[in-house]
């Protein structure tokens, strides 16, 4: 019996991320799955800025290079400032989103009472 061999090839998102609707919509995914992880969504920022350009996106949310690097790497929780700079040198939008539960619409239900 021979073994064959399996070769594998390094995934980067961000040669995958070539339109702004590409970037929103990764992004918008990331955040639904990082279940409160802000280092997570910090690294789906990285990944769209790498996809952008790192020294752009830097420049234009007027950061230098270096500190764009380590605050999207995900080892670190950036300050919301930096994650709205850089989101807006993105091109892109945050949203917020009501979000409907059966607890919450009980509760509503009992104090209109």
């Amino acid at each position: 019996m021979t073994k064959t061999k399996t070769s594998t090839s390094h995934y980067d998102v961000a040669e995958h991320l070539r339109t702004p609707e590409d970037m929103a919509t990764y992004l918008e995914a990331c955040i639904e799955e990082a279940n409160g992880d802000a280092a997570f969504i910090a690294k789906a920022l990285g990944d769209i800025a790498r996809a952008k350009g790192m020294s752009q996106v830097a420049s234009d949310a007027g950061l230098s290079r270096e500190s764009l690097y380590k605050a999207l790497s995900g080892n670190r929780n950036p300050t919301l400032e930096t994650v709205l700079k850089v989101v807006r040198a993105l091109g892109l939008k945050l949203r917020a989103e009501a979000v409907f539960n059966a607890d919450a619409a009980e509760e509503q239900g009992a104090s209109a009472h």
